[in-house]
């Protein structure tokens, strides 16, 4: 027979031990904030007006007490959303080297066209985790098995908080440099 204390600690538990509804109301709610956040906008700057509206001639250029450009910015953006996904979707995903590999040294774009293609891989990556973050067979919850704690809301999280901090760094470049 239970004592009372056993009785109200498994009244307690038993919330947290039911199967989690993968459909529900609250967890749509959830997904589609998680988009809208990962987009921009709201509290955030969208990622589309910033890096279609940056100047070709400041893209290269690093103001004074800067230590990266708009370029190098974009860039690290890129790999690191790349690197995001593809931990949270490939278990055999193997991150770049930690700064290195998340960072160019190349402080302008290679080509005229070079931006123009970073922001649309940058684009294709975002997509990319927007539709697994809308996948209701991708739990939100669950741990990466081969992570060490992460979750795929983390890793969303995590994007989305990145990408709002550098692009807010592209756009105090932007006004550096035009004076």
């Amino acid at each position: 027979m239970k004592s009372e204390k056993q009785k109200t600690i498994a009244k307690r538990a038993a919330p947290r031990a039911a199967k989690k509804q993968p459909n529900s109301s609250g967890e749509k709610i959830l997904r589609e904030q998680l988009r809208q956040l990962l987009d921009g906008g709201h509290a955030h700057l969208a990622w589309k007006e910033v890096l279609a509206q940056f100047p070709p001639e400041l893209q290269g250029t690093k103001p004074h007490g800067s230590p990266h450009t708009p370029w190098q910015l974009l860039e690290h953006m890129r790999i690191a959303l790349w690197d995001i996904l593809e931990f949270s979707r490939d278990a055999k995903h193997v991150s770049p080297q930690f700064p290195e590999g998340y960072w160019l040294p190349a402080d302008t774009p290679p080509s005229p066209d070079a931006w123009g293609k970073s922001a649309k891989a940058f684009g294709r990556h975002l997509e990319d985790l927007k539709k697994l973050v809308s996948d209701s067979k991708a739990d939100l919850f669950e741990r990466i098995p081969h992570g060490d704690g992460q979750t795929i809301l983390r890793e969303a999280l995590i994007a989305a908080d990145h990408n709002a901090y550098h692009l807010g760094q592209l756009v105090l470049l932007r006004r550096m440099s035009e004076g």
